[in-house]
Formats: C-alpha cells, structure tokens, sequence
C-alpha cells in the first residue's frame, strides 16, 4: 500500500511539474510573439504594452491571457473587432508544448535550460522568416553568443574539438573549453555551408538564393549544436524545404496562378502562356530560414541527448 501511495505521490508530482513548464511556456511564448511582431518593426519589444494596432486600445490583462485570451474573445479586437491573427494562439501553444517536450526529454537540468533558450530563439526566426522574409541580427547575433556561453556548461559532445586538438596539439584541455571549441567549430560549419550554398546558387542561377540572415542563423544554431547535430539540422532543413518548394510550385501551376499576366506576357511575344507560368511559378522562394528552424527543432529532440565517449581514447 505504501508503494502505491508513493507510485501515485510521484504521478502527481510529475503532472504539476507538465503543468508548471507548459504554463510557463505559453507565458513565454506570449513574449516571443512580441517580439516577433516588433524586432521587425524596429519597436520597442518593452513598452508600450500590447494594443489593438487599429483602435490603439492598450489589451486589458485579462484578456491578453496567453491562448484562452484569443478563444474568449473569438479572435477579435473587444473595442473595434478587428480580427486578431491566429498566429498569436499558436505560437503561445507551440511554445508550452515545447517546453513540456523539453522537460520529458532533458529533465530537471542544464541541458533543459539551455535547449529552452534555444527554442524560444529558433520560435521567433523561424517565425518571422515565415511573416516577412527577414531573420534579425538582434536575434543572430546575441542568440551566437549565448550558444557559446551554454556550451561551456553543456557541450555538444560530438568529438570534433577532442579529436581536433587530440590530432593537432597532442592535448587535450578541460572540458569547458572543449565546450567551446565545438560551439565555434559548429558555427562555423554551419554558417559557411550555407555561404558556400548561396555563393554556388548565385553562381549557377544568376540571382540570390538566400540573404546572410540565413548564414548567420546557422552559426547561431552551430554554437549551440556542434558540427554533427548542424549538419543534420541543414539536411533536414534543405529536404524539407526542397520538397514543400516544388509542392508549391507545382501547386500554383497547376491552380492557374499567373494565368492574366502570362496571357499578357504572351501577347507581347515573350513566350507561350505555359512557359510564362512555370516561370512565374519558378520564381516563388520559400523561407529557408522557417525550415532550418523546424529541423532544429528535429535535431534537438531527437538527436541532441547522443554524446560520443572518446575518453577511453587517452587510455
């Protein structure tokens, strides 16, 4: 009996827990929508506090509750009815299942700090490329350096700074500075793969395939993962992104988007209809930066728990 007390005792005490991260997330997540909306806008992501953009009637705290403030309103402005975006309820959603994933995964740890900072990071690029086409440097920049200070406390532990200095220097140093050294080893894979990418596909096409927001996303995501867990997050990302890309163009081809201006076009001796759609059709880039995020998010919860052990190595 007592076992089944304690057995029901620890139940308890993990769903209060659930319920802690998934509220705390979805307050989290209320914040990230700020700065989502704002970061672009170049506003204050501190004050003025939150308010219909249309009427500027401040949101009473009441209703500005993360999630069930957007249901009991209906999705709209009380003062003016403006219809407020769906993404607000979503993102705050999105984040408090993924603090709870996270603490099921990670537990009560450094690990878990630092894998939630990360989130709520790749939460607002991925995001905000999604919205206006834009990954800001007040996210890349700062999110670099706080991967590099975490990976002091929580290595990647994928082996290329041990090897490295192994192979090169004989030696070893302690592990926070292995830490490091895989943190700036990953930005670096990362950030120059994807320099490399667009360098050869403004070579080969003629015309930018992706801006630098999206190389400096990479080293800020390398700081925190390491080389091995970037290579699988740009592998993911590309995949994704190739696919959902050709879906969509083939989607809007065969939707007839572009028909009028083909038609025009067309008149004018540019071409036939069908050539000028494909190409229109062609010409639509997708947000890379929305699928590297997605497969950190992928790379984080699936990959990130495996180290690679090379201490038997010294023996």
């Amino acid at each position: 009996m007592w076992e089944s007390v304690k057995s029901k005792g620890k139940a308890v005490g993990q769903t209060v827990i659930i319920a802690y991260f998934f509220l705390f997330g979805i307050v989290i997540g209320s914040f990230l929508n700020v700065c989502i909306t704002r970061i672009p806008e170049d506003q204050s992501i501190v004050s003025p506090g939150s308010r219909c953009p249309r009427c500027k009637t401040p949101i009473k705290p009441y209703d500005n509750v993360p999630v069930f403030g957007w249901l009991w309103l209906r999705g709209k402005c009380r003062t003016c009815g403006l219809p407020i975006s769906p993404m607000y309820p979503l993102v705050e959603l999105a984040t408090g299942l993924l603090f709870v994933g996270c603490y099921l995964e990670f537990g009560i740890t450094q690990a878990t700090v630092k894998w939630l900072f990360f989130i709520c990071l790749i939460i607002i690029l991925t995001v905000t490329d999604l919205r206006v086409r834009l990954l800001p440097d007040v996210i890349t920049w700062p999110g670099f350096a706080a991967g590099v200070l975490f990976s002091t406390f929580v290595p990647p532990n994928d082996g290329a700074a041990f090897l490295l200095c192994l192979r090169l220097f004989h030696w070893v140093p302690p592990e926070r500075i292995l830490g490091v050294i895989e943190a700036l080893l990953g930005a670096a894979f990362g950030s120059l793969m994807l320099w490399g990418a667009a360098a050869l596909y403004k070579l080969v096409r003629g015309r930018e395939g992706m801006g630098m927001g999206d190389v400096k996303m990479m080293a800020m995501a390398g700081a925190f993962l390491g080389i091995r867990n970037t290579f699988l997050m740009i592998l993911l990302g590309t995949l994704l992104g190739s696919f959902l890309g050709i879906a969509v163009i083939v989607t809007m081809y065969a939707s007839g988007a572009g028909r009028r201006v083909a038609e025009r076009a067309s008149r004018r001796g540019l071409g036939t209809v069908k050539q000028i759609r494909w190409f229109l059709a062609s010409q639509y880039q997708l947000p890379l930066g929305t699928f590297l995020g997605i497969a950190a998010l992928v790379v984080v919860f699936m990959f990130s728990s495996f180290s690679i052990d090379l201490a038997p190595r010294l023996r």
